[in-house]
């Protein structure tokens, strides 16, 4: 992203608009202490990842305990029978199943109370409880990612089917219900409000510029860190203290057209910045999102699209002002974050 921007000389609190989600961001440092000091707040995050141990009885996630999950999507390598690194198997309490009803969509073409369709997968990303996936190396991320992008491909032939988020929530406080390393995705066939604004944005800033905002180059204090294919970014107008965006390099709409070769390099990049994360702010509880375009793209929307993967430490509770306006307060300008991120030293 081009937006110009230079380390503040004051701590003044400054109104920064976020192109992409097309909202208002207010970054008041007023109300934190230094970015460098946040790494020394006590660790609430009561539900990461244990020390890695032998299979426990009462984790359905756990090698040798697949009879207590949900059925069984595929397993990577796949088709093994002697043991598995992924399986993908349905949620025991999905969200949205093959019952689900699309109610008050007549703008969408669906009758108000039409039957609809979709999945929730969860995506076991080891078979030992207690390794993170901070704790694998990037060749073995890589796996996880094209894990995604199998499942994806798989449901793109729903032709009902609209949208497939990806998300991993990392700790209670993020959402997460089970310790034992996983992610998750959800299937649906409508397009969900956050992509249609991102589509919508990105498509009048082109139309503005005739350039995708996420293929120009960001400026160099907000970058932490950059990869083959991929550079890690606090954006200029980043909602979340410590908000790290993975963009790639090359103009992609959609984050299952990654090949093997991208998807290692992403898994290097994403261990490198969960790691940095991890050290700065002591083990926080986090979210990933991937932002991808529908699944049914026009020709004159691909230009204009451009996927990312965010990941944001849960640092703050958010109240009534967030809630009610939309325009969310960060406590950390976004440069000295990406600052404080490019000097953390990880092993």
């Amino acid at each position: 992203m081009s937006t110009a921007s230079s380390p503040p000389t004051h701590r003044s609190s400054q109104l920064r608009k976020d192109e992409i989600n097309n909202r208002w961001v207010i970054v008041s440092p007023t109300r934190s202490d230094r970015p460098t000091d946040h790494h020394k707040k006590p660790n609430n995050n009561n539900n990461k990842t244990p020390t890695p141990s032998s299979p426990t009885p009462t984790c359905p996630f756990c090698a040798g305990n697949e009879h207590q999950t949900a059925p069984e999507i595929f397993r990577i390598p796949i088709g093994s029978i002697s043991g598995w690194k992924i399986r993908v198997i349905e949620n025991l309490y999905p969200a949205v199943n093959k019952k689900t009803r699309v109610v008050g969509c007549e703008d969408e073409g669906e009758g108000e109370g039409e039957s609809g369709l979709g999945f929730h997968d969860v995506v076991i990303e080891v078979p030992r409880h207690g390794v993170g996936l901070k704790d694998l190396d990037g060749r073995e991320i890589g796996e996880v990612v094209l894990a995604y992008k199998r499942r994806i491909l798989e449901v793109e032939k729903v032709g009902s089917l609209k949208y497939v988020q990806v998300f991993k929530n990392y700790g209670a406080s993020a959402g997460a219900s089970l310790s034992h390393s996983h992610s998750q995705m959800i299937s649906l066939p409508i397009v969900p409000t956050n992509a249609v604004i991102h589509l919508k944005a990105m498509k009048e800033y082109f139309d503005r510029n005739k350039k995708c905002i996420l293929c120009e180059p960001p400026t160099k204090e907000l970058v932490v860190d950059e990869s083959a294919h991929f550079i890690s970014i606090v954006p200029f107008a980043a909602s979340f203290a410590f908000e790290i965006w993975i963009i790639p390099k090359d103009h992609s709409s959609h984050f299952h057209h990654i090949d093997e070769e991208k998807a290692v390099d992403l898994g290097g990049l994403l261990k490198l910045m969960l790691r940095k994360v991890s050290k700065q702010l002591n083990d926080p509880p986090y979210n990933f999102m991937i932002h991808t375009a529908p699944l049914q793209l026009s020709e004159s929307e691909q230009p204009c699209s451009h996927w990312y993967l965010q990941l944001v430490p849960q640092l703050a509770v958010f109240g009534g002002f967030e809630l009610g306006s939309g325009c969310y307060i960060n406590s950390v300008f976004p440069e000295d974050a990406a600052k404080a991120l490019r000097e953390v030293i990880v092993d």
